[in-house]
């Protein structure tokens, strides 16, 4: 059973420990499909080189639709991760932020796409440098 964003509004290491299955899972898709979602732009600037206002290269029209539709699946996998009540950081890295509290204090727990578990906590305007262990 995943959680909803009904029941994720403060997480706790345990729970975000809990939800990490379908969460690598939305976050490996997210960080693969952003890389690729880079290439194509690269892509994209190279083929628009060729093109002359008359003369539009047909590789460029391909390739935006291409870049658009990365564009989209990217949205959603971000769409995915905020309505279980996650934030994500950086599409690159698939670093995420699971709003919590410890000892009374918002905080977030922190978690990046590689490491095994949810380990670390950080103030609310700490960000990753901040990052403490568990």
């Amino acid at each position: 059973m995943s959680p909803s964003a009904a029941d994720t509004q403060s997480w706790t290491a345990e729970r975000a420990n809990r939800a990490l299955p379908l969460v690598r899972r939305i976050t490996a898709d997210l960080v693969r499909r952003y890389a690729e979602w880079q290439a194509l732009v690269l892509d994209f600037e190279v083929a628009t080189a060729r093109s002359t206002a008359t003369q539009p290269d047909p590789e460029a029209e391909r390739i935006a639709e291409q870049v658009q539709r990365a564009a989209a699946e990217i949205e959603g996998f971000v769409a995915e991760l905020t309505e279980l009540g996650i934030e994500c950081k950086s599409l690159e890295t698939g670093l995420l932020d699971f709003p919590g509290d410890r000892d009374g204090r918002p905080v977030y727990f922190c978690w990046k796409l590689g490491e095994p578990t949810v380990a670390f906590w950080h103030e609310l305007d700490a960000g990753f440098a901040g990052r403490q262990g568990l």
